[in-house]
Order: structure tokens, then C-alpha cells, then sequence
């Protein structure tokens, strides 16, 4: 039974599995230079792209510093709304994806950190106003939570993206016809729960990086 249940999550379906090809599908959407005036989609996602930039620019007040972040955020979003349509692998629902994304980064941080601001990642490690009898205890604490960093942010995502499929397929698999179409409105009610922790997913990996950064 938890066979079947995980296979759903399993990248690996064929010899010639295409998969992974679903985290490109989304570059297809957004060539829009054959129109003059932007569409729909496209004015909605700059606004998104905008209300996002106002609130790194309060985290990192330095100009052009963002876009790495925004461009992080849209490309887990979209890939997260991709995965909720039906027959499309969800690339985020394996750490796999989340830990290529977090792990180099957090790495180019700590050694741009610790080269250019070596002084600067030792204040870190003790915080202001530690006793003395503490600040051992301390630095051993910061230099784990440093070293935990990437995993906590591919956990975090990979874990709130598979959970809602799994309760799902719960749901689906229990079930026999007759309850299922009973339970339709909850299925709706679970896919706009999806929709909105694949915003927010986004958003709280691009905002806990921003702040990751802020410490360098």
C-alpha cells in the first residue's frame, strides 16, 4: 500500500522517463516578446513580481540585489502550481530539487562570508549580550543552526508539497466512487489549500534566503 501510495512521487517511471522535464515546461510560458502590450498572465505576475520587490528592498537595501531572490520564488512558484494539474510530476516534492536550489546557495554565502567578512561571521556566532559562561554554548549552537540551514529550507519545502498529495491520494484511494463524489467538495477545498501553500511555499523560501543573505 505505501508502494502505491509514494509511487506517485517516484521521478523514475520508464526507461526513458521525461520527468524531470516538467520543471522546463514552465520556460515555455514565458516568451511574450511577440506582443506589443503584455497579456493577462503576464500583467499579473509583474504585479506579484513588484509587490515582492518592495519587501526584499526593506531586507536588502542595496540595488539589483533582488533579483536573484524574485527569480528564485517565480521558479519554485511556477513549478509548484504546475505540479496541481493532473499527469504533470511535482519537481519540488523531492529534495532532490529543493537541496540543488538551497544547498549552493547557502555554500556561496558562507564562502563569501567567512573570505571577505571573516570578522564580521565571527560577531555572528555570538550574540549581542551572550554571558561569558555561555558564549562556548552559544558558538556551538550557531555553527549548527548555520550547517542546518539548507536542509531546513529543502525540508521545509519538499515536506508541505508532498503532504497535501498524500492526503489526497488518501482521500482518493479509500474511497469508493459513491464517497468520492460525496467528498468533491472537500477535493475542491484541499486543491485551493494546495494553491495557496504553493504561494506561500515560494514565498517563504525566497524571504528566509533573503535573510540568510542579510547576514553575510
Amino acid at each position: 500500500m505505501m508502494t502505491n501510495l509514494f509511487s506517485t512521487f517516484d521521478p523514475c517511471t520508464g526507461a526513458l522517463s521525461l520527468n524531470w522535464l516538467s520543471t522546463l515546461i514552465a520556460l515555455l510560458m514565458l516568451n511574450y516578446n511577440y506582443w506589443i502590450t503584455p497579456n493577462n498572465m503576464m500583467m499579473v505576475m509583474m504585479k506579484i513580481m513588484f509587490s515582492l520587490k518592495l519587501e526584499l528592498s526593506i531586507i536588502m537595501p542595496e540595488k539589483g540585489s533582488s533579483i536573484m531572490f524574485l527569480g528564485l520564488s517565480s521558479y519554485i512558484l511556477i513549478n509548484n502550481l504546475m505540479g496541481l494539474l493532473p499527469y504533470i510530476f511535482t519537481p519540488p516534492s523531492h529534495l532532490t530539487f529543493s537541496l540543488a536550489l538551497a544547498l549552493p546557495m547557502w555554500l556561496s554565502f558562507m564562502m563569501f562570508g567567512w573570505i571577505n567578512k571573516t570578522n564580521n561571521m565571527f560577531v555572528h556566532l555570538v550574540p549581542m549580550g551572550t554571558p561569558s559562561v555561555l558564549m562556548p554554548f552559544m558558538v556551538l549552537i550557531e555553527t549548527i543552526s548555520n550547517l542546518i540551514r539548507p536542509g531546513s529550507l529543502a525540508v521545509r519545502l519538499t515536506s508541505n508539497m508532498i503532504a497535501g498529495h498524500l492526503l489526497m491520494a488518501l482521500l482518493g484511494n479509500s474511497c469508493s466512487f459513491l464517497m468520492t463524489m460525496m467528498l468533491m467538495t472537500i477535493f475542491m477545498l484541499l486543491m485551493m489549500f494546495e494553491t495557496a501553500v504553493s504561494f506561500i511555499q515560494s514565498y517563504v523560501f525566497m524571504i528566509l534566503s533573503t535573510l540568510y543573505s542579510s547576514e553575510v
